[in-house]
């Protein structure tokens, strides 16, 4: 956005200059050098911004996949978790019957 308002200067002073009629175009070919510097500056900035959100979607690409590798880890370690308890169960159950039968003769 900058790019554009800084070629959009530079254009509206080039033309106020030329209708002017002024003949001197030293003063105008520091600006026009002066904005040229400063759409470099401004390209190189755009530049690394868009470097910095490639890296931060790159870094944040990768940590979905860590947190989906999490869930999954989890998902079956509730699941064996369900199978011990069902498991564990059981066997109390069974403990649970066989001292009725021994109470109860």
């Amino acid at each position: 956005m900058k790019c554009a308002s800084v070629v959009k200067a530079a254009a509206a002073v080039a033309l106020v200059v030329g209708l002017a009629g002024c003949t001197d175009l030293k003063p105008l070919q520091a600006e026009v050098a002066d904005l040229k510097a400063q759409l470099a500056k401004v390209q190189g900035d755009v530049s690394a911004a868009k470097s910095s959100a490639d890296q931060a979607n790159s870094a944040a690409q990768s940590a979905n996949q860590a947190a989906s590798g999490a869930q999954s880890t989890a998902n079956q370690a509730v699941a064996a978790a369900h199978a011990s308890q069902s498991c564990c169960d059981a066997t109390n159950e069974k403990i649970d019957r066989m001292f009725k039968r021994s109470v109860s003769k």
